[in-house]
């Protein structure tokens, strides 16, 4: 049991990571090939909203796995 939530930990640890990095505050996903933003924030549209629960998700997600890690390992 153990080894699963381990493994369940990296996978969600690896996706919220990945969640994280495409999230480029009031830049868009345009920043991150370097394209000038012009700086305006915007409210959430589209993917970003999308991202912004998936992110959301996967924070609860890995918290909860944490807690259940050492509940089981103690």
């Amino acid at each position: 049991m153990e080894r699963y939530l381990d493994i369940a930990l990296i996978i969600t640890s690896i996706a919220l990571i990945a969640s994280v990095i495409l999230q480029s505050k009031g830049a868009g996903l345009g920043g991150l090939t370097g394209q000038d933003t012009g700086g305006i924030f915007t409210a959430r549209r589209g993917i970003e909203k999308t991202l912004f629960r998936v992110t959301i998700v996967l924070s609860v997600l890995f918290f909860g796995l944490a807690i259940a890690t050492v509940l089981v390992a103690g």
